[in-house]
């Protein structure tokens, strides 16, 4: 409920926690299965990701409904802002854990394997002697476990062109958050158009860069502990940026059908919060993974 006096609404019993939760089983069950080798896990797999996709479109559905309804008072407003910040620290914690990684490799393991410390004895001559404690480990030791890749993506390439991508989409969708809170309906929709476009042209070209990487350089989840965070951190990025420009695509939708007020649009500053998020941990990807 909601009154003048700003009570906190409550929602009525809602479906979607119990369809999310059998969503999630679903298609836990499945990749499981698929991982085991099993062509129909795929299958169920496919019905989980179906099933989870109804469950946000559905409960977001009912989110904006009620919104547009008036029924959220200020401090609903507080708890979404909340709400939100946590969900972005757990992300930040999220790829805090790839990074961490990827400097223990660097950083530590690959020299001590090279000799440093442990009273300067090279602990990789009793299992590779071939070895070679050079990052980024392009000289395999047994390349009958591991690819050989034959280089890395140059940073100043279409990484560099990525970066320039990604930093203009912040630009742009703080110039739509500016043009909402003075009411500028049009300015807000060309500006948001253009961050999506940015947005999915990134897209586009890091699936390129895999193309490249797959097919020209050797370079896979295979080529050892470069590979594997090469892509583990890129392709969650990847991933999280597929999901921004969603949102920012719905955002757009719902700015072109009149929706949010200068006052009143936590959905498009969550959004962009997320957005801006997702820009800042490619400019660590740029630098650690890419350059240095």
């Amino acid at each position: 409920m909601s009154d003048s006096q700003g009570a906190y609404f409550i929602p009525e019993p809602s479906r979607w926690p119990i369809v999310g939760t059998l969503a999630l089983f679903v298609s836990f069950i499945g990749a499981a299965v698929m991982l085991n080798g099993s062509g129909f896990g795929t299958f169920i797999f496919g019905i989980g990701i179906a099933m989870v996709i109804y469950m946000f479109a559905g409960w977001f559905a009912d989110v904006i409904g009620e919104s547009l309804k008036g029924l959220y008072s200020d401090q609903v407003d507080v708890s979404f802002r909340w709400g939100m910040g946590w969900f972005i620290l757990s992300e930040v914690m999220f790829f805090a854990a790839f990074f961490g990684a990827l400097f223990y490799a660097r950083v530590l393991s690959v020299p001590w394997l090279g000799g440093e410390g442990a009273g300067g004895i090279a602990t990789h001559e009793f299992l590779w002697p071939s070895f070679e404690a050079s990052w980024p480990l392009d000289v395999m030791p047994d390349p009958a476990n591991f690819m050989v890749f034959e280089e890395v993506i140059p940073a100043f390439g279409l990484p560099a062109v990525n970066t320039l991508l990604l930093l203009s989409s912040g630009v742009t969708v703080t110039f739509a958050h500016w043009a909402l809170k003075k009411d500028n309906r049009s300015g807000l929709c060309c500006w948001l158009f253009a961050t999506v476009l940015l947005g999915f042209t990134f897209v586009a070209c890091q699936a390129y860069e895999y193309y490249e990487a797959y097919h020209h350089m050797g370079l896979t989840l295979r080529s050892g502990i470069y590979g594997s965070t090469f892509f583990m951190l890129t392709g969650f990025h990847g991933f999280h940026v597929i999901m921004g420009a969603t949102m920012l695509l719905v955002i757009l939708i719902r700015s072109m059908k009149g929706h949010f007020s200068e006052k009143h649009h936590f959905a498009f500053e969550g959004v962009a919060w997320y957005w801006h998020f997702v820009d800042v941990v490619w400019l660590g990807l740029f630098i650690f993974v890419y350059w240095l």
